[in-house]
């Protein structure tokens, strides 16, 4: 069982807490998949979670999501209105509501819609008009769709891609669709993106315009970011902490210096040169 070995560093004990994971264990089969697991991300934070595969990641950002119901632990979430919501009491559907969303490794793109149509999917959980509304196309519903269109139009200017709004999603490259996925969940009000591998399958400058955005929507969004990713470039290049995991249980957690030089981190994961 890997000693869980954390340093001291100081805390800034006004820095509100968007994420606090606290004991959070799951199993499958009799197989411990996420054991003991405890972490927090502050508001604005680029925070990464790496471990070699099959370490848990996954699992913790489904547990995270509600996709799985862990066994034991709590999961807090602070939304945008201050108010703190245990997740492990929530259905999935009612966890994007607050403004916790994610990507996913593979791209969820609809081929057929326009670039600008598969961004508005992201916005789907904002509308509050009702079916009915919407059938009728009801003067308030209509508000509304053109409210959200004017910010999807916005979101595709930051993300670099609105001359390519009315073009179909079919005809773009990879790294366009990437960037797609990411942009819809701008479009959610987020207080906390997950990226699931959000670098798979990108070249070093696709790679490197993701960075610049994470980055960016840290600071202009006011948004957290957790970040799963096996591109250590990208990781130890935009994540303020990380938390390193190996069969589910925390190896060390700390700024990306100390995770770089951790004797356990470099054995389980980075890989530790021969002598």
């Amino acid at each position: 069982m890997a000693e869980t070995i954390e340093k001291n560093v100081t805390e800034n004990a006004a820095s509100e807490k968007v994420l606090k994971v606290s004991n959070l264990s799951i199993s499958f089969g009799g197989l411990k998949a996420v054991d003991d697991l405890s972490f927090s991300i502050d508001r604005g934070q680029i925070y990464g979670l790496i471990g070699p595969n099959g370490a848990g990641k996954t699992t913790v950002f489904n547990c995270i999501t509600q996709f799985y119901k862990p066994d034991e632990g709590s999961i807090l979430f602070t939304a945008k209105d201050g108010r703190t919501h245990e997740l492990t009491r929530l259905p999935a559907h009612k966890v994007i509501r607050l403004g916790l969303v994610r990507t996913f490794q593979n791209t969820e793109i609809i081929r057929e819609l326009s670039v600008l149509d598969n961004l508005l999917l992201g916005a789907h959980s904002q509308f509050t008009s009702g079916v009915v509304s919407d059938m009728f196309r009801m003067p308030w519903a209509r508000r509304q769709e053109k409210a959200m269109r004017a910010q999807a139009l916005e979101v595709l200017e930051y993300i670099g891609l609105q001359r390519l709004a009315e073009e179909s999603a079919a005809a773009q490259p990879y790294g366009v669709l990437k960037l797609i996925e990411f942009g819809r969940t701008l479009l959610c009000n987020p207080s906390l993106i997950i990226l699931d591998e959000p670098a798979a399958g990108l070249n070093e400058s696709e790679t490197q315009t993701l960075m610049a955005l994470i980055r960016g929507v840290s600071r202009d969004y006011h948004c957290s970011a957790l970040v799963v990713e096996h591109d250590m470039r990208l990781v130890m290049g935009i994540c303020d902490r990380i938390c390193a995991i190996s069969f589910g249980r925390m190896l060390a957690e700390g700024v990306t210096s100390y995770i770089q030089q951790h004797p356990a981190v470099q054995d389980a994961y980075l890989g530790k040169e021969e002598a």
